[in-house]
């Protein structure tokens, strides 16, 4: 469970003000994000620095929340998935965003989100450098997911950008039901693939994957269970961002007391210098995570 120890940053009374501004901007702009996203389903012109063509709704979400987190003071750098480069925004902490993840399930009107980190130090950071880290969910409802101050709270967005908490110190359920894992079968390397087959025998666990890594994991924080974007074999890194989602997720997961993993470590352990570095990400219940990495080990 992520802690705060004398490894770890911790807030001070200016950093929680800049955090909660951070998060209070977030969900403010949710609801301008969804209702822009029926007329921005086309591609844009340009891929992203990951070479993944973004859609123009991917566009309008990095725009609209580069230009208000960056107004915020305390706000030192946002970098965003969708561009090269880290924007210098003035001084204090720095935030990561992945402005709509899942934007290629906007055809086929799938769940999709968006992810904020939050970091003291300068970008790429660390995991140990993360402060907070939320997410925002463009569900049935919009909702958002933050992690801070060691608990776990999620608030219902409503569509005047106000929210409230609807549940608190969220902790992943004792008894998991659900998984979900990403990349194509047949890439799968032969460790991962005996692990998908036994979790997949258990009659208990069914299987939840929509293509939306938010909307997946939103399933594990809400059921338990395990959610997986594995190495490949042309991929040993898979495909998710370390700063943009690896991070986040793993810190979210983890302060509601379950446990994340790139096949060896914990997701916050990981160190890549690269602002767009991927990783593997498993993250789920502490005894499907420990039996994951112990399949990785006898390789």
């Amino acid at each position: 469970m992520a802690t705060k120890d004398e490894t770890n940053p911790t807030e001070t009374e200016s950093d929680e003000s800049t955090i909660t501004q951070i998060f209070d901007v977030v969900a403010r702009a949710a609801p301008e994000i969804r209702s822009g996203l029926p007329g921005r389903r086309i591609y844009a012109e340009e891929d992203n620095p990951s070479g993944e063509t973004q859609m123009e709704a991917d566009v309008y979400a990095d725009d609209l929340l580069c230009e208000r987190i960056g107004d915020i003071d305390g706000v030192g750098e946002y970098a965003s998935e969708e561009r090269p480069a880290v924007i210098d925004t003035g001084s204090g902490l720095s935030v990561c965003v992945d402005p709509l993840d899942g934007s290629s399930n906007l055809k086929p009107n799938n769940t999709m989100g968006t992810i904020v980190a939050v970091y003291d130090a300068p970008i790429p950071a660390t995991g140990a450098d993360m402060l907070a880290a939320a997410y925002v969910l463009y569900g049935a409802t919009t909702t958002m997911i933050v992690a801070r101050d060691d608990t776990v709270t999620e608030y219902v967005i409503q569509e005047d950008g106000e929210y409230e908490a609807v549940r608190e110190d969220i902790t992943l359920p004792d008894d998991p039901t659900v998984y979900g894992f990403g990349g194509r079968v047949p890439d799968w390397v032969e460790s991962f693939t005996e692990y998908a087959r036994d979790i997949e025998s258990d009659a208990s666990m069914k299987l939840r994957y929509g293509g939306s890594m938010i909307g997946d994991v939103n399933q594990i924080l809400t059921y338990g269970g395990i959610f997986a974007y594995p190495t490949l074999q042309d991929s040993p890194e898979g495909k998710l961002r370390v700063q943009f989602e690896g991070y986040p997720v793993g810190y979210i997961i983890e302060t509601a007391g379950g446990r994340s993993s790139d096949g060896e470590q914990s997701l916050l352990a990981v160190e890549k210098a690269e602002l767009h570095a991927r990783t593997p990400v498993y993250v789920g219940n502490e005894e499907l995570i420990e039996k994951l990495e112990a399949a990785f080990a006898e390789d």
